[in-house]
């Protein structure tokens, strides 16, 4: 998992001083490129790790070999632990090891560390969009989630007051999550004008699990844009393109005879189903139900008086 190798890089880094990009690589059981991406991640989130070219040179930690990260600010604290929660989900392993950083972290630095640990969550499961843009979350919401204090949103043409809880990254598309005068609500951020920062402590329950939090809203959003399902039959070979399509609303039910499967896709109406098959021709075979393939002989023929002449 990524998260997990750039803790161990970071922690070579502090045990050697300075590692080169194909030492990491050994070291981790990876490419020496997607070792060196490691380190240029590390440096692109504000942590003081810096390439020294030439004969005897490599990544460097600045400040020499440590054993503790007692070298590292507060700015570069939060930036780091912020980088971790985007890599991806929570594994057992990545708790564990963010819990023995934030033991090694000063003691002023760690309740800020563990705030941004706990600030945002990774769902790499796509909505099936397609085109779309992927919107940067505003750094003044995740400092807010940091540092628990509210902030004034200007959201679809309205001024909000919020308490921000979490940041999440769903397949680019980012969420905030806030508790607000009308109850817990899900704000896109690519729809946030602006996010101003106050003084104003935010309140944050206890008992608050982003993770869980984020996969209840899910579930509500899902149930409210798959009312309709259908099986189709694809060749095994595609069925990765179909889920690009359909993000979480597909699934294989069955193997079929013939190197294909059968598939269950959803959407909120029959006509949105046919609508992201038409392009597929005759290589999908829409089973059932009969309004998806009604849709679609309508969508061919549109096509067909359309287009014969030509």
């Amino acid at each position: 998992m990524r998260a997990d190798r750039l803790v161990a890089a970071l922690l070579l880094l502090q045990a050697r001083g300075r590692v080169t990009a194909a030492e990491l690589a050994t070291e981790l059981e990876t490419s020496v490129a997607t070792a060196r991406r490691d380190l240029e991640s590390l440096s692109a989130a504000g942590i003081p790790v810096y390439p020294q070219p030439g004969r005897g040179g490599g990544w460097s930690l600045v400040g020499g070999a440590r054993t503790d990260l007692s070298g590292l600010n507060a700015a570069e604290t939060r930036a780091l632990f912020l980088l971790l929660g985007r890599a991806g989900t929570a594994t057992p392993e990545l708790t564990s090891a963010l819990r023995k950083l934030v033991r090694a972290l000063p003691a002023t630095f760690r309740a800020d560390a563990q705030a941004a640990a706990q600030a945002v969550v990774s769902d790499p499961a796509g909505w099936g969009e397609a085109d779309r843009e992927h919107a940067v979350p505003h750094e003044s919401l995740q400092a807010a989630v940091v540092r628990q204090v509210k902030v004034r949103l200007a959201y679809s043409g309205q001024e909000r007051l919020v308490d921000p809880l979490g940041l999440v990254d769903k397949d680019g598309i980012w969420y905030l999550i806030a508790d607000t005068p009308a109850g817990r609500r899900t704000f896109r951020v690519d729809r946030v004008t602006e996010a101003v920062i106050t003084d104003l402590p935010a309140e944050r329950p206890e008992d608050f699990d982003l993770a869980a939090e984020w996969s209840r809203t899910v579930a509500q959003m899902e149930r409210r844009r798959s009312l309709v399902t259908a099986e189709v039959l694809i060749d095994a070979t595609f069925v990765p393109v179909l889920r690009s399509h359909f993000g979480r609303h597909c699934e294989v039910v069955a193997e079929e005879p013939g190197g294909r499967v059968r598939a269950r896709v959803a959407a909120h109406m029959p006509r949105a189903i046919a609508e992201q098959l038409a392009g597929w021709g005759a290589m999908v075979e829409v089973v059932e139900p009969g309004a998806v393939r009604d849709e679609l002989a309508r969508i061919g023929r549109e096509l067909t008086e359309r287009y014969a002449q030509s």
